[in-house]
């Protein structure tokens, strides 16, 4: 006689709800500090003007917000799952 075997149902997902969740609110940071980079264009392009260039947004703020998005998503991606 045969023992059956109770197959247990297993997760294979390799990241949970919360990781998920943690990989778009670092998307959604990243693009955002990538258009606040880029920024407007200029009423007239043969004119430089330094001010619009090298605008605090521009070269302070974007490029905390981008940093902060790559730390979001290395979070997301190093966090275990309460799922596993």
């Amino acid at each position: 006689m045969q023992k059956e075997k109770k197959e247990t149902p297993t997760n294979n997902n390799l990241f949970g709800k919360e990781n998920y969740l943690l990989m778009l609110v670092g998307l959604v940071i990243l693009a955002l500090g990538f258009v606040l980079m880029a920024g407007g264009k200029s009423p007239n392009p043969k004119v430089f003007d330094p001010n619009e260039v090298y605008s605090f947004t521009r070269i302070t703020i974007a490029p905390i917000l981008i940093i902060t998005g790559f730390v979001i998503e290395v979070v997301a991606i190093m966090k275990k799952s309460s799922t596993n």
